[in-house]
């Protein structure tokens, strides 16, 4: 599936994965390949990318919401740090 992480101000990662694990107002939401059509806020804390190549990516974020359509996972949060670049 294709997911884009994005915040107000730049692409944070984009690519091919398997999953994602994204951290929804009410607990974790993990997302496989053809998960259902959803729409969620989040809060702040981790997203778990696991790119369909290499290692896992994890990208510290503010609140914001996730969108799943079609196999498309989009986060769009305020502000977000990838964690290597801490």
């Amino acid at each position: 599936m294709n997911v884009d992480v994005v915040s107000t101000t730049a692409a944070l990662w984009t690519g091919e994965a398997s999953s994602v694990v994204v951290p929804a107002a009410n607990g974790s939401m993990g997302i496989l390949t053809g998960h259902e059509p959803v729409l969620s806020l989040l809060q702040p804390g981790t997203v778990r990318i696991t790119p369909t190549s290499g290692s896992q990516v994890e990208v510290e974020v503010s609140e914001g919401f996730v969108s799943v359509d079609n196999n498309a996972v989009t986060v769009v949060v305020e502000s977000g740090t990838p964690a290597d670049a801490k």
